[in-house]
């Protein structure tokens, strides 16, 4: 019985021994102040966040770094969002200012045009683009600009740590980033050379930009068009040969992407399959969906559910033997990942539920793939598409 349960866990054991060997978080951002300090301006894109944009603000007016200015373009918000950006005071830096957006042309996300509606507006030498439910260290941004400027970098972007409260976002978010760091294994290491740039990728709740640089690919307006605006400017940096690091800073730096489970389901949702198949070349993109979700399926889903036949008799004793290791083995996994998120260890076992959650999420992106849906917009879109990549030729 021992060899036939040997064999049949292999791809488990490969999948947790290239975790183990290959995924690696990237290096944290170097401790000090920025030698120079340029004028930074921060755009923050809001719409419909009055919930989070005046915690996302203060955090902002307690920078350290002396040089900076805050620009918040509401994006045509229903509730508050204007008025409580509004509210905050200047705190320590040189000015935060309030832009009501216009309205979205035609062939815009409106993420993207509120960005560069702030980017027309921002005076410095560098622009930070940041997500209006992220939260910052007073410390933060003098040392991300120490860092672009000790990499000379065109573009530095940060991964923080995941805020989370709910049950649902405990049991969800730690497995959706945990498949993008098999996907993204050494996402921090040395730049990407020009050839590999479908494997770039980078945070968009922090991107910091040196502003020649931003201006020579084109802003957001080059990727005005884009489920996930982020990954294609990422790609669109490291294509045209300019120099793409990523750094980490858990302690300075956090985001609370989602509250509950619809948001989850909602956000995953509208750029998952868009995303995912933009990392890969076009001819292979139809054939990607399926086969996630058949992986996923194997993966975490059937060893569960053969345990559950086996213990009600409908399978055999080598059945039994082997969904019982290996569903033993991915409840350790999916507890150890849990807990380096923050989640209770309780929340572990009950990873079938997570995945059956994101199983959904996938689905649902990929039967949506042609309409992108987000905060009361609905925008056309092929997933096959590579416009972008037309342009960065």
């Amino acid at each position: 019985m021992l060899w036939p349960v040997l064999f049949w866990s292999l791809p488990w054991t490969l999948l947790f021994a290239y975790i183990a060997t290959m995924v690696r978080d990237p290096p944290p951002l170097p401790e000090g102040p920025a030698p120079v300090r340029p004028l930074v301006s921060v755009i923050v894109p809001a719409r419909n966040e009055a919930h989070n944009i005046g915690m996302c603000v203060r955090s902002l007016v307690a920078s350290d770094y002396p040089e900076v200015e805050i620009i918040v373009v509401d994006d045509r918000s229903d509730d508050d969002t204007g008025a409580v950006a509004r509210a905050v005071g200047r705190g320590n830096v040189v000015r935060v200012t309030v832009l009501d957006g216009a309205p979205v042309p035609d062939g815009w996300f409106g993420k993207q045009w509120a960005c560069w509606q702030g980017a027309r507006e921002a005076r410095g030498e560098v622009l930070l683009f940041t997500d209006a439910d992220t939260v910052h260290g007073p410390v933060l941004l003098g040392r991300a600009v120490a860092e672009l400027h000790a990499t000379r970098a065109d573009c530095l972007t940060v991964i923080g740590r995941q805020i989370m409260v709910s049950f649902w976002e405990r049991l969800v978010q730690p497995q959706v980033f945990t498949l993008l760091a098999v996907r993204y294994p050494r996402m921090g290491g040395e730049p990407l050379a020009q050839p590999r740039w479908r494997s770039a990728i980078a945070n968009g709740q922090y991107m910091l930009f040196r502003r020649a640089s931003y201006d020579a690919l084109g802003g957001h307006k080059a990727v005005r068009y884009e489920a996930a605006e982020d990954l294609r400017l990422a790609q669109r940096t490291v294509r045209t040969g300019r120099r793409l690091i990523v750094r980490s800073a858990y302690e300075d730096f956090g985001t609370r992407m989602y509250r509950g489970l619809g948001e989850i389901i909602a956000g995953w949702s509208k750029n998952m399959v868009q995303a995912g198949l933009q990392t890969m070349p076009p001819a292979f993109r139809w054939a990607a969906p399926p086969l996630m979700l058949l992986a996923g399926f194997v993966l975490w889903l059937l060893p569960p559910l053969a345990l559950g036949l086996a213990l009600a008799g409908w399978l055999g004793p080598t059945w039994l033997a082997w969904s019982a290791t290996v569903t033993g083995v991915v409840v350790l996994f999916w507890t150890g990942v849990g807990i380096k998120f923050g989640a209770p260890a309780w929340i572990g076992p009950l990873y079938p539920l997570g995945a059956l959650v994101g199983h959904w999420v996938l689905l649902r992106s990929w039967l949506g793939r042609d309409r992108v849906n987000w905060k009361g917009r609905s925008y056309s879109w092929d997933v096959y598409a590579d416009a972008a990549d037309e342009h960065a030729r």
